[in-house]
């Protein structure tokens, strides 16, 4: 199952955590790093077990799961960027006071009257979750839809795609694993580009010249789907071309 799946399926605690757990590992939610248990790992001269090297996993290479959560794009966490600022202000342990003065905004009522209302959509996120947990129970008519992925740019209707649908035009626009045209329509384009991403390596960097030839094997046009890639937030690279990567 691809990270993006494990990490929407994750219970609330889980991602608060920033991990799962089965029989024989611990996974981190943003990157798919695993940690097996019953191995010591050692880090800075001392010895951790699994699940305490997991957390230094997220400290040290996400930081943190609320910096990562917060770095999500507006259509996944519902936040505007001025939500987003105060959020980490607060996390940063500030109080109104040291808050205000740094964003230059108001008074101090100010960012009280902002911490009301992020508390207020608290409770309606708990209501609309709550609201959605007993729907699954009744709707027995609701499509399974493609998990959209978690590093997707301008989250919009084309990732309304249900699991049948991506099936049939993967089977529509592949023959023997190569590509047999790009299509137009932007719904059809990012089931094209998933099921190549699919194929290339996590935490793996390729050079131009490599991706190209991995590319070449889909489609003659290279240079095109390296660039959807991209641009629907599949792939990440240095500002020079030089190398890319399979965003997490």
């Amino acid at each position: 199952m691809e990270i993006s799946n494990v990490f929407w399926n994750a219970s609330f605690d889980e991602l608060k955590k920033g991990y799962i757990q089965d029989c024989d590992s611990f996974t981190c939610l943003v990157c798919g790093e695993k940690i097996e248990k019953g191995i010591v790992y050692p880090f800075e001269n001392k010895l951790f077990e699994a699940e305490r090297y997991m957390r230094i996993h997220i400290e040290r290479i996400h930081v943190s799961i609320f910096d990562y959560l917060l770095g999500m794009d507006k259509k996944l966490t519902g936040l505007t960027e001025h939500q987003k600022k105060l959020l980490s202000l607060f996390y940063q342990g500030k109080n109104d006071k040291e808050i205000q003065k740094e964003l230059g905004i108001g008074s101090v009522s100010t960012i009280r009257h902002h911490r009301f209302a992020l508390k207020e959509k608290e409770r309606q996120a708990k209501t609309f979750l709550a609201m959605m947990e007993l729907l699954k129970e009744k709707d027995e008519y609701a499509p399974a839809f493609v998990t959209v992925h978690k590093t997707a740019t301008m989250i919009d209707e084309r990732y309304n795609i249900t699991q049948d649908e991506q099936e049939k035009l993967v089977n529509k626009y592949f023959l023997d694993g190569v590509l047999t045209k790009f299509p137009q329509k932007e719904k059809q384009r990012l089931i094209v580009l998933r099921e190549i991403s699919n194929h290339l390596k996590m935490d793996y960097q390729y050079d131009e010249q490599e991706l190209n030839q991995i590319l070449k094997g889909f489609y003659e046009d290279y240079v095109l789907i390296r660039r959807y890639l991209v641009e629907y937030g599949f792939l990440e690279r240095k500002s020079d071309g030089s190398s890319y990567w399979l965003k997490k």
